[in-house]
């Protein structure tokens, strides 16, 4: 037994460990978080044993913890495991949870648990761990208790192994496994005597055919529906998407989109705008386009395919909800992913999976439809363009802006909610820099955002992370990972001392409470806060100091280069300049 190091210890706490961390890594589990504390010892002793087949990162704030691993799964694609012990420290996970749910990114929630008769007693560090996340996960367990029964040994494998499918089928989102133990938890030996299993257990023979059966099939192509053909005003709008391939994903689009002569309404979040000479008839600036009603009317499409979830724009679901064309939704997951509740048709296939190739349509002629949009981009974006090239101050949303044209081709980048997210989607120039945005689209909340965006940089290309104060102040914890970090993460922060995106709504009007409750100033100084951490912090004086800091990239470390901005003068300029891109002057 010397060739199975938890068994040797006659422990059959570690035994069951070691089980259930060989089959994952024979999953191909490749990272495993692990916040400390005692319940989860055995665990934690046999993630430690799998290194270098598994790296396991020791981080102290579980909420830090599990964005790190959310941002590990999405820029992996692959299901990442984060352990707690028992207590309120898998409450802590719930965030990242929804997180995972609502974006589809496979997390395993393994937490510690007491064994039963310590339950319901007044045990210390002892809560009701049983479903947990409530109806988050896409599949939640608790386990048996651990024995050493080759029958029981059999029973944890496979459903370790059904656990590792319903991360990833049919759609990815997280998968909760509440695990009890009973003392001793240390590997030391509990008394129980395993000198049996020598006869009985062979690890190649148990462990014999595990393997990742979770990628996704490739369908017969589907062919894309006649209706298609024969519509002269139809749209393809490209939502917020992280596709593993975005390349591939972006080739299949814009075959749609020339097969069928119809225009690409590609979100920032897409990473169209980033792959854009695929793409001929690619519109960036239809949000600032249907704020001029008129223009809106004259585009009102009678056909939209969908591809992925809904862009970010109030004023493209708006014109779309106003106007109520037949629509499409293409995407592999089993959700409905029509919030305007439309007449909508959901192809529950990958846009790369759809078939255009032998499919002829008249492009003899561009039509007019499709002329007024490409027309129409090309004025508004030169407009967008010479405005922001032009402006001196440092007012937040030319930041943006200038990230789309000034960092190293395929920089990792993480965009933080509220404000940067919008402005990306206003103000993101297409490029052809294959810039790989990441993003928590999914329940949409400042929580987290530090972790995720290291968690998506770790043993990355160099990488960028653009929050505003309050986001990152949200997650200042996500600092005490530095330690562990592998890579760099430059942070720009645009600090205008408060809420910025509440600006823009109808209770900033209202004085008091707006200030105090809305805008929420903290008056915090980034320069002490990062000496703290031990982060490098600069001030950024100018757009062109802004430049000089993103290309080339650092290579390790973490900084912040802080702008300071006045979110009053930053609402005030999208007031005036929002709906004047598109004014009817220049059309």
């Amino acid at each position: 037994m010397s060739n199975l190091m938890p068994i040797a210890y006659k422990n059959i706490n570690q035994l069951w460990a070691y089980i259930f961390t060989e089959t994952l890594k024979r999953l191909g589990l490749a990272y495993a978080v692990i916040c400390p504390g005692s319940r989860s010892t055995p665990l934690t002793v046999a993630f430690a044993q799998q290194a270098p087949d598994i790296e396991a990162i020791s981080i102290l704030d579980e909420r830090s913890a599990a964005f790190f691993a959310l941002g590990l799964a999405k820029v992996t694609g692959r299901p990442v495991a984060i352990v707690c012990t028992s207590g309120t420290a898998g409450a802590n996970f719930y965030p990242a949870v929804i997180e995972a749910q609502e974006s589809r990114v496979p997390l395993l929630l393994l937490t510690a648990d007491r064994p039963p008769e310590l339950r319901d007693c007044h045990s210390g560090q002892t809560i009701d761990q049983v479903k947990l996340f409530g109806s988050y996960p896409n599949w939640q367990t608790e386990l048996a208790l651990p024995v050493s029964d080759m029958g029981m040994l059999g029973y944890l494998r496979q459903t370790v192994i059904h656990s590792w499918y319903r991360m990833q089928a049919p759609t990815p989102g997280p998968v909760h496994l509440n695990i009890p133990f009973r003392d001793p938890l240390a590997p030391i030996p509990d008394g129980a005597d395993l000198s049996y299993l020598l006869a009985k257990f062979h690890p190649e023979e148990f462990f014999a055919g595990i393997t990742d059966i979770t990628s996704l099939p490739d369908h017969s192509q589907l062919s894309i529906p006649p209706e298609w053909l024969q519509s002269q005003r139809g749209i393809i709008i490209a939502g917020v998407a992280q596709p593993q391939q975005p390349q591939e994903y972006c080739r299949a689009i814009a075959l749609l989109s020339q097969t069928l002569q119809w225009p690409v309404l590609a979100e920032g979040l897409s990473p169209i705008r980033n792959y854009a000479d695929l793409n001929p008839y690619l519109i960036s600036t239809y949000d600032l386009i249907l704020r001029n009603q008129q223009l809106g009317t004259r585009l009102a499409p009678d056909m939209v395919i969908q591809i992925g979830d809904m862009p970010t724009s109030k004023e493209l679901r708006t014109w779309i909800d106003t106007h109520q064309p037949r629509r499409w939704v293409i995407d592999p997951s089993d959700q409905n992913l029509d919030p305007l509740h439309g007449r909508t048709t959901h192809l529950r296939i990958r846009v790369e999976e759809l078939g255009c190739k032998g499919i002829e349509k008249d492009k003899s002629s561009v039509s007019e439809y499709l002329q007024l949009w490409c027309n129409t981009e090309t004025k508004v974006r030169v407009n967008v363009d010479e405005t922001l090239d032009k402006m001196e101050d440092l007012v937040e949303c030319k930041a943006a802006w200038l990230l789309s044209q000034m960092l190293p081709p395929e920089t990792p980048l993480f965009i933080a909610n509220s404000m940067p997210v919008r402005d990306v989607e206003f103000f993101w120039k297409p490029n052809n820099l294959r810039v790989r945005s990441h993003f928590n689209r999914g329940a949409n909340g400042i929580d987290g955002t530090l972790s995720t965006a290291l968690g998506i940089a770790h043993r990355q290309q160099s990488s960028v992370l653009i929050t505003g104060d309050l986001a990152l102040l949200h997650d200042t914890n996500g600092f005490l990972i530095r330690n562990k970090f592998v890579g760099h993460l430059t942070i720009i922060l645009i600090n205008n001392n408060g809420g910025g995106i509440f600006e823009m709504l109808p209770i900033a009007k209202f004085e008091p409470p707006f200030e105090e409750f809305f805008g929420t100033p903290q008056d915090i100084d980034f320069a002490q806060l990062c000496t703290t951490y031990n982060v490098q912090h600069e001030l950024i004086h100018s757009w062109v100091h802004l430049q000089q800091r993103l290309n080339p990239l650092p290579n390790t470390g973490i900084r912040v280069l802080e702008l300071r901005t006045n979110r009053k003068i930053d609402a005030q300029w999208r007031r005036d300049n929002l709906s004047n891109f598109a004014a009817d002057n220049i059309i």
